[in-house]
């Protein structure tokens, strides 16, 4: 009746190990290590920049723990500081050889102490969040008002190129605020335009407006449009942001939208708020050139010659000089969009640029007279330009769709669209709130926060131990291994642990051991109804389960909704909350049954169980013993 068969007690063994091996980092600290990350679009951190990396810390005599390739970064530890230091300037003098255009971003950095057979098995810790580390913190407001701005003006411009291609005369285009006018002398052209703008710019709701000679067309976004343009205008801000943070070494930035308008940057670890601010509010732009193809250009490339008049150097992702014309064919003002694809005829790894309508002229113009020669698309940041990519125009290309291929995988067609789509900001953002929280404050909140979680589970043992004798002693230990899966998971999904997290770890204790109170109860009412020991502990856990199971998925109701709606501290909260439900219900119902099986299946002719006082009416005889 109470026994359970082998893989039942298999599954629970491996949780077991699971649990302890993915718990384990969290308790060997962190160690002084360096980062290594690219500090230019157009550098790529591969397996090649780690043997690099090796090679400098052997010739300046620095004994890393251990260099690998994590992410975009190549990561250095170190057993103190000291040496950290020492080998930051060593690589910072090799990888930079000119330090006013700094190739790599050498920063200072923590990582976790854990042993390479534990890191080997992606056993890692979980990050610590701005509470509990210290660090800057801005909230950023995006101006929505700019970005339909400049969706408008896109749009006047498509409006003009459309009627001007379809022959449709007008008596002038204007942009109002965010809608865009059509001036017509004659009714009969106006609805021949609306109709042909209707059809070809739905985004936009087109109204004809005036009398006699003063007919206009006002075109107004539609309300899901104008939605879209701030959602694609947030979802590029935020991904510019994630590219530039990379090089303050930050280990897990927090980089999320609040609200519909505002975005919050967390950046633990960082100290230095007038970097983190210089950084992430820098602009980046985007300019299409032509390629000086002339026998002075190809002599100044290899650094024979002079760089001919009207012409600049630059250097390619290969680290080609490069010979480019000065003169700035388009900007990335007009470029609405860019994804990876696969050319069409030979299925080779392309990027698709979609220009707007002065744009796409422009462009038709340009490679119609210049068919076989290239075209360099450069990208500047800091005042500094590097090229992105040099295709050769095959043939005049209109309509406003761009494709460049050729001798690309398909990362880095992936890499190309980014940095064309995400160089620069879509909307200005302003810091409307900044704050420091010092390393300090963050450690005595990690003390804090961990001696609330001791302290509370040690109340709670000592409760159940006795009031319950050995049935809450196996309850403290289904509840020690709730705690223990509860942190694995939260390590092995890599999650950030901030100071409301804590608070649901905590709140996480008293909820899981109301599953075990419940079972414990109705054990104990089993055997006030004079039920034999092995009766009373089968229907003691059989009965009390659907209570159990209800009062979790109700409370897990309320945690989805606090991770649905909430932001911030609060779906922090959630997410561990939610977690800890799904890990107590797994604790308290199977480990502890399991562990009672294991104690009391055994034994065919029980007569008693030790479950505390069972008070029984006057007269019966009891089954069980305190």
């Amino acid at each position: 009746m109470n026994r359970y068969p082998w893989w039942k007690y298999a599954i629970l063994a491996i949780a077991l190990l699971v649990g302890l091996v993915y718990t384990l980092p969290n308790f060997f600290g962190e160690a002084p290590a360096v980062q290594v990350s690219s500090g230019k679009a157009t550098v790529k951190v591969d397996a090649a920049l780690t043997q690099r990396v090796e090679d400098v810390l052997k010739q300046a005599g620095v004994q890393p723990d251990f260099v690998q390739l994590d992410g975009n970064s190549v990561r250095a530890r170190f057993t103190d500081p000291d040496t950290q230091l020492k080998a930051k300037d060593a690589l910072n003098r090799a990888l930079n050889t000119d330090p006013a255009d700094p190739t790599y971003i050498v920063a200072l950095n923590l990582v976790s102490r854990s042993p390479a057979w534990l890191t080997s098995l992606h056993a890692l810790p979980m990050y610590l969040g701005l509470d509990l580390r210290g660090g800057v913190h801005f909230l950023m407001q995006v101006d929505m008002r700019a970005a339909q701005t400049k969706k408008a003006e896109s749009m006047a411009g498509d409006v003009r190129t459309l009627l001007r291609d379809k022959n449709v005369r007008h008596a002038g285009i204007a942009r109002e605020g965010n809608n865009v006018e059509v001036r017509f002398r004659d009714a009969a052209t106006l609805a021949s335009a609306q109709s042909l703008l209707t059809t070809q710019l739905p985004d936009l709701q087109w109204t004809p407006m005036g009398e006699g000679s003063d007919l206009r067309l006002t075109g107004v976004l539609k309300p899901q449009a104008a939605r879209a343009v701030q959602e694609a205008a947030l979802k590029q801000n935020i991904t510019t942001l994630h590219n530039r943070v990379n090089e303050l070494g930050v280990a897990e930035p927090v980089i999320q939208q609040q609200g519909t308008d505002r975005v919050v940057v967390q950046l633990p670890g960082v100290q230095d708020t007038a970097k983190a601010k210089d950084i992430i509010g820098r602009t980046a732009t985007l300019e299409v050139r032509l390629v000086d193809d002339s026998a002075e250009a190809a002599a100044a490339a290899v650094g024979s010659g002079p760089v001919p008049f009207g012409t600049e150097r630059y250097v390619e992702r290969g680290g080609a000089p490069l010979i480019v014309k000065r003169q700035v064919i388009l900007t990335g003002e007009n470029l609405n969009d860019a994804q990876p694809g696969f050319d069409g005829q030979n299925h080779e790894p392309a990027v698709h640029l979609t220009l707007d309508a002065k744009g796409a002229r422009i462009f038709r113009d340009i490679t119609r007279e210049n068919v076989g020669k290239r075209m360099a698309i450069l990208l500047f940041e800091k005042g500094k330009g590097e090229v992105v990519t040099a295709p050769v125009i095959r043939s005049e290309i209109s309509g406003g769709r761009v494709q460049i291929s050729g001798r690309m995988t398909t990362q880095e067609a992936s890499d190309t669209a980014l940095l064309l789509r995400a160089g620069s900001l879509a909307a200005p953002m302003e810091i409307i709130e900044e704050r420091t929280i010092g390393p300090s404050l963050g450690a005595d909140n990690i003390a804090k926060g961990f001696h609330s979680v001791t302290y509370g589970f040690l109340a709670i043992a000592t409760f159940m131990c006795a009031y319950y004798l050995l049935f809450g002693v196996f309850s403290t230990l289904a509840l020690a291994f709730n705690l223990l899966l509860l942190v694995a998971v939260l390590s092995m999904l890599q999650a950030t642990l901030t100071l409301p997290g804590i608070a649901a770890i905590a709140l996480t204790l008293g909820m899981a051991i109301d599953a075990n109170v419940l079972i414990n109860e109705r054990v104990r009412e089993e055997l006030r109804n004079g039920s034999s020991p092995q009766t009373a502990i089968h229907a003691g856990y059989e009965r009390a389960w659907a209570t159990i199971l209800d009062s979790n998925v109700t409370t897990l109701i309320a945690g989805v909704a606090l991770l649905a709606f909430g932001s911030g501290p609060v779906r922090g909260f959630a997410v561990v909350h939610c977690l800890g439900i799904l890990t107590s219900m797994f604790s308290a119902v199977m480990f502890s049954r399991g562990l009672v099986n294991f104690w009391y299946g055994r034994k065919k002719r029980l007569k008693s169980v030790s479950i505390g006082q069972v008070w029984r009416p006057e007269g019966d005889t009891p089954a069980a013993k305190a």
